[in-house]
């Protein structure tokens, strides 16, 4: 309640147990001599309404294989190459090569081997590699490579067994990852080619995108093939973003229509007019058009400040409702007043003390 959100805000001594608990901050209130035995009685009453049993063993997971270069990281499934002179870093994934599971025996076998384990993790390694070891790499642009129906095929494995432990912890984390893509403070671009594989859970990487480039009609260097979308059953409703919602809904926020009229598609593949009449990408390019426009796309954004990309992207990328997270990461770190009194806009070269001289900002391309 906002008259009740004033208070709180204005009270020098804050608000004791019993009105926290009134007012919904909190869940209980407990006395000192009964706190640890609490804690214990909830967690024991939360693991009681787990599905997973307290029988059976988990699975170990190894320690992730990677080769760093100077220039290049190299995983299983996951291939990141960075440019840091176009301040670019391309992540590429590879789509499942491996025959689906027959049952849920042969995955639990599998462990960490498993397709769907092992690309999540190596994606999410490569994130945080990025993140915290590429400070000016302001772009990471998204490809996928393989056959689009082997992801479709292990979409459909898992959502048929997902009731089972370990296949809901694989969704578990793969949600999780996508929303660390999500919360990535670079721009992200999504190149869907001829022979990509954007389809069923790998297709949520392109909607985690602020734009998403797809290839029209065949290549001259690729004859007989054209860039594909598909979709299955994982793109509406099994990963949410951090507002709740799925990516394509929160994409469509403003055309609930287009929901009802995705389930129809699930599983076919959509050529580049198809998918983007259904408003599912951002651009078409043909052959002559693609590598042209895209560069321009990239040598434009890595132009801007990067400070100002961060607020851009951050309050685009949570549209609906606002939970907990979306208030941090899409309102907290991006308040114009922290844009704005940044070097690259107050600076001696920043852009408002250049504004209207003739002379061009010069802008740190740290992101932060």
């Amino acid at each position: 309640r906002r008259d009740r959100a004033d208070m709180f805000c204005s009270t020098e001594e804050g608000v004791k147990g019993a009105r926290a608990l009134e007012w919904g901050l909190v869940d209980d209130v407990v006395v000192n001599s009964r706190f640890e035995q609490q804690l214990t009685d909830t967690a024991t009453a939360l693991a009681a309404d787990s599905g997973r049993p307290g029988d059976v063993p988990g699975i170990r997971l190894a320690a992730i294989e990677r080769q760093i270069e100077s220039d290049s990281i190299q995983y299983s499934s996951v291939n990141v190459v960075i440019d840091r002179a176009g301040s670019v870093a391309t992540i590429t994934v590879s789509a499942p090569n491996s025959p689906v599971p027959e049952d849920v025996k042969e995955l639990v076998d599998q462990g960490d081997s498993y397709w769907a384990i092992r690309t999540a993790r190596e994606l999410d390694d490569a994130i945080l590699h990025l993140r915290f070891n590429e400070p000016e790499i302001g772009i990471i642009q998204f490809r996928v490579t393989g056959d689009a129906d082997s992801v479709l095929a292990h979409d459909a494995f898992l959502h048929q067994n997902k009731r089972h432990w370990l296949v809901n912890e694989i969704l578990l984390n793969w949600s999780r990852v996508l929303r660390r893509i999500d919360l990535t403070s670079r721009s992200l671009v999504a190149r869907i080619e001829p022979g990509s594989a954007f389809s069923g859970t790998l297709a949520e990487i392109a909607f985690a995108c602020d734009r998403i480039f797809m290839a029209e009609g065949e290549f001259e260097d690729l004859p007989g093939t054209e860039a594909t979308l598909s979709l299955s059953e994982h793109n509406l409703g099994r990963h949410a973003m951090c507002n709740g919602l799925p990516r394509l809904q929160s994409r469509f926020l403003g055309e609930p229509d287009r929901m009802a009229e995705l389930e129809q598609v699930l599983g076919q593949p959509l050529l580049a007019q198809d998918a983007d009449r259904r408003g599912l990408v951002s651009n078409i390019y043909d052959d002559i058009d693609w590598d042209d426009e895209i560069r321009i796309f990239l040598e434009e954004r890595a132009s801007f400040s990067a400070d100002a990309m961060v607020g851009l992207e951050a309050n685009l990328r949570f549209a609906g409702p606002e939970t907990l997270e979306t208030k941090i990461f899409g309102r907290l770190t991006a308040w114009q007043n922290w844009i704005f009194q940044r070097p690259n806009a107050v600076g001696e070269d920043g852009a408002l003390q250049c504004y209207g001289s003739g002379i061009k900002a010069k802008f740190s391309r740290q992101r932060v």
